[in-house]
């Protein structure tokens, strides 16, 4: 059986700055959801933009929110998640907005976002499973800096 081993905070923002891809879980009166998203690590928060009547559009604003990204290696029983837990906030800057419509990920689904949500990284925690291994190098999609 692998140890599980805490990420440094360092470790945890770097693989966070890499990333494309996260999950992004808030609570609705229906109970909890997750959502996946692209997202980018902006001036210490994780910036996402959504529709403002989707599910995280209506209640996400203000809320404390989880991010989360991961990778799992399942033959090898190895894997590392990092996540992030901050009250959210609507960007609505417009200097701030024009710069984040240039460098965020364009959205892999169809539709008009134009609800950018700001997540501080008040709380970062990651843990990581095995070892032996690159954690930046087995990202299968990383965001070149």
């Amino acid at each position: 059986m692998a140890e599980v081993r805490e990420l440094s905070r360092s470790e945890c923002e770097t693989l966070l700055r890499r990333g494309v891809v996260g999950r992004v879980a808030v609570a609705a009166p229906s109970g909890p959801h997750i959502v996946p998203m692209n997202y980018s690590v902006i001036d210490g928060s994780v910036v996402v933009c959504t529709t403002p009547y989707s599910l995280l559009g209506t209640y996400g604003r203000d809320s404390l929110l989880a991010f989360e990204i991961d990778h799992i290696e399942h033959a090898r029983q190895r894997g590392w998640s990092v996540v992030v837990r901050g009250r959210a906030e609507p960007v609505e800057d417009p200097d701030e907005l024009s710069t984040l419509v240039r460098i965020l990920p364009k959205a892999w689904a169809a539709g008009r976002r134009s609800l950018y949500l700001r997540i501080p990284l008040s709380e970062v925690t990651g843990r990581r499973l095995g070892e032996g291994w690159d954690l930046e190098g087995t990202l299968p999609v990383r965001r070149v800096l």
